[in-house]
């Protein structure tokens, strides 16, 4: 078996960006347009008055402070509450596709590698445009690529699934190198009108170049020494949205079919498990915790990402080892590890050690130990 590195990361970031302030503004809006409406059952107590949203509580609650999204516009307006998307032909790249691309061609750029070089692509991420064909099939014929591709769904820690699937498929020879690229509309699937959610998601791509590593070329390459994947179902964090809803009977209401969390549940059991994941994984890699230069976490809440890097590490966390970058991208689902990654690895030096860890729905979880070259 082979030994395989990722040589190259790309990331490809939306134009707009909404602050907390903005959304507070659009949310509170609707949230007095809804009490108006309803408030004489309110005063009978036969339906809840909303609560405001504020800046404060967002950031208290998340560490978020804004979000980058495909369609400002649409999200800001309280008429709307959510991204409103051009309906494309056919024969025209779809939306996530041309995230994707973007990313893909950068990381390929940044590993030395054209796309004739490619003969596997994953397109790992939370959220499918359709259900076929492939997004990653498209992906393949828009790049240029040779071989294979196909569509991989692991919630928040698809990343982690793709990486793992695409070094098993490299290092077995089954492809000479690989892209995985995890192109995520969050805010898409997003209850714009719900206290505890409107501000958790935005919107951005990601790709990693995972090749052979006696031939790799770029600059900045680390070695997988190691993956690991785990699962427990859970219900907590979920999305009911699926081709079967039209034949439902009675219909789901509307909210039934964007994303549902018990925020607590999750914060609760997730942190453990992960935190047991990348001891565990590096326990059995002979890696001291305290050794590791750099985690690059799931970015969904910084208190979370805060006290899983606590429990790995026996204590607090600097913002070296465990970066942050949620405050400017917010919970971009699968991609936000990786654009931790893709923003905090140039600094580390040859022989350095960092995992990248992805977690979220199912539950799902999955590391990825390197080493820089």
């Amino acid at each position: 078996m082979k030994k395989v590195c990722i040589s190259g990361s790309g990331l490809f970031t939306p134009a707009e960006s909404v602050s907390n302030d903005e959304l507070v503004v659009v949310f509170n809006a609707y949230v007095d347009r809804y009490n108006a409406e309803h408030a004489d059952a309110i005063a009978a107590g036969t339906v809840a008055a909303l609560a405001p949203s504020s800046s404060e509580f967002i950031f208290k609650a998340s560490g978020i402070k804004a979000r980058y999204t495909v369609d400002k516009a649409g999200v800001v307006d309280p008429e709307i509450m959510h991204p409103q998307i051009r309906v494309r032909g056919n024969d025209e790249p779809s939306l996530m596709v041309e995230m994707g691309l973007a990313a893909a061609k950068q990381a390929l750029a940044n590993a030395g590698r054209t796309a004739a070089d490619i003969d596997a692509i994953l397109v790992a991420c939370s959220n499918m445009q359709r259900p076929y064909p492939a997004m990653a099939v498209e992906l393949q014929h828009f790049l240029g690529a040779g071989g294979y591709g196909y569509d991989m769904n692991v919630a928040c820690a698809s990343a982690a699934f793709g990486v793992q699937t695409a070094v098993d498929a490299v290092s077995r020879g089954s492809a000479r190198a690989a892209l995985v690229v995890s192109p995520e509309i969050c805010t898409g699937h997003l209850n714009f009108r719900n206290r505890d959610c409107h501000f958790i998601f935005g919107d951005a791509a990601t790709a990693l170049v995972v090749e052979p590593l006696e031939t790799a070329t770029g600059e900045h390459r680390f070695e997988v020494l190691g993956t690991r994947l785990q699962t427990q179902f859970s219900n907590n964090i979920r999305n009911n949205f699926g081709f079967l809803n039209r034949s439902e009977e009675p219909s789901r209401p509307w909210n039934d079919v964007l994303f549902n969390q018990e925020g607590r549940k999750v914060f609760k059991e997730v942190v453990p498990m992960v935190a047991e994941l990348l001891v565990s994984h590096l326990t059995d890699l002979g890696i001291e915790p305290n050794s590791v230069k750099r985690f690059w976490l799931h970015q969904a809440n910084l208190s979370m990402n805060q006290l899983i890097a606590k429990k790995v590490l026996g204590r607090e966390p600097s913002i070296e080892e465990a970066p942050i970058i949620l405050d400017e991208y917010a919970n971009t689902s699968s991609a936000g590890s990786v654009i931790a990654f893709h923003k905090y690895h140039v600094d580390l030096k040859p022989g350095d050690v960092g995992v990248l860890c992805a977690f979220g729905a199912g539950y799902s979880a999955g590391s990825v130990v390197v080493r820089k070259l």
